[in-house]
């Protein structure tokens, strides 16, 4: 390889490594509702707040836009979406339908290592502690627990489209419980909640193990309507 074309390689390496930076550290602060819904997300302003050049920011800003986790307006640049009860109904009734589908066929078609995941990703989650705002500590820890449980539950389900779009539903279920959580958080057995899923799903329960994953999900619905109304 030329010297030219290998210093090109290292050039582009390097920008795709400052993209994917800039990518995750813009994620989680927009998750965490560090940046605010419906704030403009300047490329120059952005690249100040995490010392880094524009064209990596502008990488990181369109992925995002991809993903759903930002706005992209014609003429108007890049925004943290908005937060409303029309888009969080829509998109809790939208988790319900892809995940119910992906628990069932995980079920259908379980194996010994999936039975084994769930059990330990619930261990984990269960073992975490909640941290509510009162507390005044960071719930990231209880976050990636909790989400590893979720996703360990269709691990099975055969298909990585279904388990793609699962997450992606399981970012914005994410932003929306971090800002609900700024402010207060119903106490509730989460525990309790999740060992049901667990119990239904390793029984075979395909019915149940449905009925109990969407109970929980509307439950936290209901509670987000409440803040969000209050």
């Amino acid at each position: 390889m030329a010297l030219g074309a290998l210093a090109g390689t290292e050039i582009s390496s390097e920008k795709a490594t400052a993209a994917t930076l800039v990518y995750r550290q813009l994620r989680q602060d927009i998750l965490k509702g560090k940046l605010k819904p419906g704030q403009k997300l300047q490329i120059d302003q952005v690249a100040a707040r995490y010392q880094i050049g524009a064209n990596p920011v502008r990488e990181a800003l369109n992925r995002l836009s991809s993903e759903h986790l930002v706005d992209r307006k014609d003429q108007r640049g890049f925004f943290v979406p908005q937060l409303s009860l029309e888009r969080l109904r829509e998109l809790v009734t939208t988790r319900c339908w892809l995940e119910t589908k992906a628990l069932e066929e995980s079920i259908l078609h379980r194996t010994q290592e999936w039975e084994d995941n769930i059990v330990l990703t619930f261990h984990r989650l269960s073992r975490t502690k909640i941290q509510r705002p009162e507390d005044g500590g960071d719930n990231s820890e209880w976050e990636v627990k909790h989400r590893a449980f979720h996703t360990a539950l269709i691990a099975a389900c055969g298909s990585t489209w279904l388990i793609g779009f699962c997450n992606e539903m399981m970012d914005h279920a994410e932003r929306y419980r971090y800002i609900s959580m700024t402010s207060s958080y119903p106490r509730r057995d989460s525990n309790e909640e999740h060992r049901l899923i667990m119990e239904a799903t390793l029984d075979g329960d395909i019915d149940l193990a449905k009925e109990r994953l969407t109970a929980q999900y509307q439950l936290t619905l209901h509670y987000m309507e409440e803040q969000i109304d209050g």
